[in-house]
């Protein structure tokens, strides 16, 4: 590994958004020690390309006597937490997990952190715990307002590290990324479950009519903003992260359709997600100026690059089915 960047601890690096984050760090000469249990959405296929060039430990973040020896061993600079539970179907069937990893483990690792004294602590939050909005967006200065147990979690955890800048000085920065997609997502969420659908030939799943909106960030550009973060935000600071492509969920499953050039049959309407929210849409004017970040890819080239990849690696996607499938039991 480079020996001049800092050392980054990468919790969660073998996730979706964390593994993407993961492989532009150690492009850009990091020294990159990763931590991640593993679980169903971990897999560490995604940094296949990296190989060689970071350091792993298979860990739980909630356990503090893992932790605290990988802190010890390793002494990292910056921390970057990707680790989390994020689906909000799995947190209604059970919110223990959320609990466990979200807030718990968040308090673990500001612990050790602290202890070791960490000189930045990158804390990846979500748009979700704002709670809906019909219209306008959402500020880093708006009110929590989280209506899933996943994201009353994530608020949680957002809380906690707040009580640690005021109480402790503590030097983190809080990140709420807008809703992700792109290569190596795991497909219970919808982009990825839609492509997985029509390769199996079966239904596309879609939650009461298909009018929630979201605002689609790609995956690289979400790494690459985080990054940017890391390296020029200011300490006790919260960014959001999007994109300013809004669209319906129903919108964006008609665009996949239309580039496999399929029709509307492959789409079935299910029962609405308790607790939908409708909408999210973040202002981002606050890290465009600060750090001088900005989206790169097209929500259309995204799209298309998305299912291009999917087509590569079809093996993997077919090979998360049996998991996926154990969803929607409360319909």
């Amino acid at each position: 590994m480079c020996k001049g960047l800092p050392k980054v601890l990468i919790t969660g690096g073998a996730g979706f958004i964390g593994s993407a984050f993961t492989r532009l760090a150690v492009k850009r000469g990091y020294r990159a020690i990763v931590l991640d249990k593993l679980t169903y959405a971990g897999d560490l296929t995604r940094l296949k390309e990296i190989e060689g060039r970071y350091k792993f430990y298979r860990a739980d973040i909630s356990c503090p006597k893992q932790i605290a020896g990988i802190f010890k061993k390793e002494s990292p600079k910056i921390i970057v937490n990707f680790a989390a539970e994020s689906h909000v179907d799995r947190s209604i069937l059970d919110a223990g997990p959320f609990i466990k990893t979200n807030i718990l483990g968040t308090q673990v690792l500001l612990d050790a952190a602290r202890r070791y004294k960490v000189g930045r602590f990158i804390h990846i939050s979500t748009d979700e715990i704002y709670g809906e909005t019909i219209k306008g967006k959402f500020s880093e200065d708006s009110p929590l307002k989280p209506n899933s147990p996943y994201a009353a979690s994530k608020a949680a955890g957002d809380l906690l590290i707040k009580s640690y800048i005021r109480t402790y000085g503590f030097p983190a920065i809080i990140v709420r990324p807008s809703n992700n997609y792109g290569p190596w997502q795991y497909p219970e969420k919808l982009l990825p479950l839609a492509i997985l659908k029509i390769l199996r030939n079966e239904k596309i799943p879609i939650y009461g009519k298909g009018r929630n909106t979201r605002e689609w960030l790609y995956v690289t550009d979400c790494a690459r903003g985080i990054l940017s973060i890391m390296e020029r935000a200011r300490l006790g600071g919260i960014y959001n992260l999007g994109s300013g492509a809004e669209r319906k969920n129903i919108d964006i499953i008609s665009a996949i359709l239309k580039i496999f050039r399929k029709g509307r049959r492959y789409i079935k309407f299910v029962k609405d997600r308790p607790g939908h929210d409708l909408r999210y849409r973040l202002d981002s004017e606050k890290v465009f100026k600060e750090t001088g970040w900005q989206p790169e890819i097209s929500l259309k080239n995204g799209l298309e690059d998305t299912v291009e990849w999917c087509l590569e690696y079809k093996d993997w996607l077919l090979s998360k089915h049996r998991t996926v499938a154990l969803l929607y039991k409360y319909k």
